[in-house]
């Protein structure tokens, strides 16, 4: 017996190659299978606000249109993007109500649409971060991805790690590999450098063969980055910035 989602799949295979069934069949088989299929909870919000503002809620199953793919969701990513598209004070915002949300997601491919080469039903993978909000949220049991921002990872990371490798490296990245030009020898200033970016900061630049100062305020954080690889710590709670480089810089 095929599972449904197989089975809604099956059908409208063979009502687009066939193209036999009368009207009356194609509404009473698809609305029979949309009723039986399971309803995955998503989130979403109906109005600018705090974090109260979310609700999960039932939703029809939806099936991957064409270069998407359908993920069974293992976990997901909480960022800051997300906090500010919710509040209404991030880069785009939503242009109707309910929306969805999220960036980050890992889960099990259960579905894919037409023209998505390399995926398979049952592959595990997780979100890049590389679409709009406006149109994909990852916030749910089940979530609609474009495929060109979906990727396989290594099988040694549990699916939270899997979720969180991507948002922190990517947006560290690009200004130091893409725009920075970072290489052998360079002196790289990282601020924040105990945040998951300021980590993720530290190891490119580092492969890059810099010379990493990070900053950090407290002074318990200092042995923590120079374990993760910076040069040079400077505390900004005890020491002036620009006096701590100038001191750096000439050693």
């Amino acid at each position: 017996m095929q599972p449904l989602t197989n089975l809604s799949q099956e059908f409208e295979k063979k009502a687009k190659t066939e193209k036999k069934f009368p009207k009356s069949i194609l509404i009473l088989g698809r609305t029979f299978i949309k009723r039986c299929l399971p309803m995955p909870k998503i989130v979403r919000f109906y109005e600018f606000g705090e974090a109260d503002v979310l609700k999960l809620e039932d939703q029809p199953l939806v099936e991957p249109g064409e270069g998407e793919v359908r993920l069974k969701v293992e976990a997901i990513g909480l960022n800051r993007a997300e906090v500010g598209f919710r509040a209404g004070r991030y880069l785009e915002l939503p242009q109707m109500f309910p929306s969805t949300l999220g960036y980050e997601a890992s889960g099990v491919i259960e579905a894919i649409g037409s023209g998505v080469p390399g995926f398979q039903i049952g592959d595990r993978v997780s979100t890049v971060p590389a679409f709009s909000m406006l149109n994909y949220g990852m916030y749910g049991e089940t979530a609609i991805a474009p495929a060109s921002a979906v990727a396989h990872y290594p099988e040694t990371l549990s699916a939270m790690e899997g979720t969180a490798i991507w948002m922190a490296y990517i947006t560290a990245y690009g200004p130091l590999v893409e725009y920075g030009q970072v290489k052998a020898d360079d002196f790289v200033l990282i601020t924040a450098a105990s945040s998951s970016v300021g980590y993720s900061a530290i190891q490119i630049a580092k492969a890059a063969g810099a010379v990493v100062i990070a900053t950090t305020r407290s002074n318990i954080k200092k042995q923590m980055l120079l374990d993760k690889g910076a040069d040079h710590v400077v505390v900004t709670n005890d020491e002036d910035l620009g006096s701590a480089l100038k001191e750096r810089l000439r050693n």
